[in-house]
């Protein structure tokens, strides 16, 4: 369900100031909060007094104190509230259910069905037999493509199965319980944010890059994601990161795609091996890894691959820190895996000097989520309108 576009009132805007607060920071008593938050102490004990009678905070003990009153410590009861994910793939389906710090309670898997419909139907049946002993707030779902999360829809799918599908009316109809629809890239970058501990402000700018077939981007401003008016921003695979005369544009053989992504990286290494030199089996995924693994061991050839990969994306990301200005940069895939290599190759593309201040301070690291990242966003996704407005979604059916 797509939030209101509607202002926030000041109650919303303060609860969920609060909430993420206590979401970053693990225990806060009323003065911290107060004092981080500018607010008076009689309008923080006023929400939290609202907040502790719902359910969403506990009171978890007492500060130390060398003298008066001790303070009492608040955070966010996390197993108070419960939701169900579903990461959508071509070959697999996963599942979780979980709580609102992400902790998996249960979960499953499934081979994707052809038919989106059949998919659907199973995601529900997985969904009621998990509410038969547990109360649900909603259910996300995370899937590759253009996806309208406002109207629910997957405009554009990784299989032309899925174009226009609607996924949130289906499951809707189906499990009479709101449902959420995000892309998958947005969905793992909205964890990765949610993640995200007391040690710094929150970014108010993030990149989160995800390198598998392809390569999307998220970008999430002030804990928000930015979408783009066509549902379509973050598509920095079609970058031109290369000049290549002579070329058919709908080819885009320049693009950062056609240098980093998976199958990308697999053709470059199996054309730098000898002739008839056997050649690596399984998903892209796997092979690219096995790639990695050759590289952190010394091999010419994966290390020469991965070293063109790395030039590549961090001709991206430079550009990238030139245009948005984010305070972290996240990678997420395979690639990782050779992560020193990987991070060696971009920062050659950016500039030295403590001059260049975009640069100075700028986060550059790998997903600390991995290949759970979009399971854990899509998990996630019913609580989002809680971080956002300070309100719940009402329940429908339990």
């Amino acid at each position: 369900m797509p939030l209101s576009n509607k202002p926030l009132g000041v109650r919303g805007r303060n609860r969920a100031t609060l909430l993420e607060m206590l979401r970053r920071n693990q225990d806060l008593s009323r003065a911290e909060l107060s004092r981080r938050s500018g607010l008076s102490e009689g309008a923080i004990s006023r929400i939290v007094g609202e907040m502790v009678s719902e359910g969403l905070i506990i009171e978890s003990g007492e500060e130390n104190s060398t003298g008066g009153r001790p303070s009492v410590r608040l955070r966010i009861d996390a197993g108070a509230l419960r939701a169900a994910g579903a990461d959508i793939h071509a070959w697999q389906t996963r599942m979780a259910m979980g709580t609102l710090d992400g902790r998996i309670l249960a979960s499953t898997h499934f081979r994707t069905p052809g038919n989106p419909e059949e998919t659907i139907e199973l995601i529900a049946t997985q969904y009621r037999e998990w509410r038969k002993n547990t109360a649900l707030e909603g259910l996300g779902i995370s899937v590759r493509g253009i996806v309208d999360s406002e109207a629910g829809v997957l405009r554009i799918g990784s299989e032309q199965a899925w174009h226009g599908a609607q996924v949130r009316r289906w499951l809707s109809d189906r499990i009479q319980q709101p449902v959420y629809v995000e892309n998958n890239v947005r969905a793992a970058a909205l964890a990765e944010y949610g993640r995200a501990g007391s040690e710094q402000p929150p970014a108010a700018c993030m990149l989160f890059v995800r390198i598998d077939e392809g390569i999307g981007m998220s970008l999430i401003l002030d804990g928000e994601v930015y979408r783009g008016r066509r549902m379509a921003a973050g598509e920095i695979g079609q970058m031109v990161v290369a000049d290549v005369p002579g070329k058919g544009r709908q080819d885009r053989p320049g693009c950062l795609e056609q240098t980093v992504s998976n199958p990308a990286i697999v053709a470059a290494y199996q054309r730098r091996k000898a002739a008839g030199s056997r050649a690596l089996q399984g998903e892209t995924e796997v092979r690219v890894r096995r790639i990695c693994h050759r590289a952190n061991q010394g091999e010419t050839a994966a290390v020469v691959v991965l070293a063109e990969a790395s030039r590549a994306l961090g001709i991206a990301l430079a550009n990238l820190v030139w245009t948005l200005d984010p305070d972290v940069i996240i990678i997420d895939g395979a690639i990782t895996e050779a992560w020193p290599l990987l991070l060696a190759g971009i920062r050659e593309q950016f500039p030295e000097g403590r001059e260049f201040l975009s640069f100075r301070q700028l986060q550059l690291r790998p997903s600390s989520l991995g290949a759970d990242a979009s399971l854990l966003g899509s998990m996630g996704l019913p609580f989002t309108r809680l971080f956002q407005t300070g309100e719940r979604t009402a329940r429908r059916g339990n």
